[in-house]
Formats: C-alpha cells, structure tokens, sequence
C-alpha cells in the first residue's frame, strides 16, 4: 500500500437504539426465521437480550448489518453457517487490527511532527 493509499472502515451506528422484532429482521435481511435462528445459535449473530423464546428477541442494527454481511458471504461463497462464523470472526479480527494500526498510525505522526 503506497502512502496516497488509505483504508475506509465503515462503522454502523444506531443513534436513536431503534430494535427490530425477529419478524421485523427477516423482512429487512430477505430471509426466513430459521436462517435467523441458527445464525444466534451458531452466535453469528445476538439478540440485544437473550430470551428462552424466538419470538421475544430484539435485535438491533449492528445485529442486522452482520445479517446482511453473513447473507452475502452464504450466497457468494457458498459457506455453511460454520465456516460464515469463523469467516465473519475473521473479518471482525481484521477490522479491529485496521482500527489500531491507523490510530498508532497517527500517534506515531502526532510524535513526529
């Protein structure tokens, strides 16, 4: 990477805590309640508080990007729920390690200058 090279990470952020019925999650992410089931069982994903029954959980917008993330990665890759846990723990490991070189980064520049 040259240094006119730069990494853009999007984070998203749910300013007013807005919270999506499982019903609600599986017409905003095109899928069935199954699919969403096994994503929080395999912990792909979570509800905002765990609860004995489907119907009860909430999830909020974080929970519905990864949703969106895991949806893309099962239809372009082909993955079984296994491996989208793992690949999107990955991704996870990769995003933050990004975070903490462009703030030592800029630590480093803030030094030297």
């Amino acid at each position: 990477m040259s240094n006119k090279d730069s990494i853009l990470t999007v984070e998203v952020m749910d300013s007013d805590g807005s919270t999506y019925t499982l019903h609600e999650v599986c017409e905003r992410g095109e899928c069935h309640a199954e699919f969403v089931i096994k994503l929080v069982n395999y912990g792909i994903i979570a509800p905002v508080e765990p609860s004995e029954e489907a119907r009860q959980w909430l999830f909020d917008v974080a929970a519905l990007a990864r949703l969106h993330k895991a949806r893309r990665l099962q239809r372009d890759l082909k993955m079984n729920l296994p491996g989208l846990a793992m690949s999107l723990e990955l991704l996870d490991e990769v995003q933050e390690m990004r975070r903490e070189v462009a703030r030592l980064n800029q630590r480093l520049q803030q030094l030297m200058d």
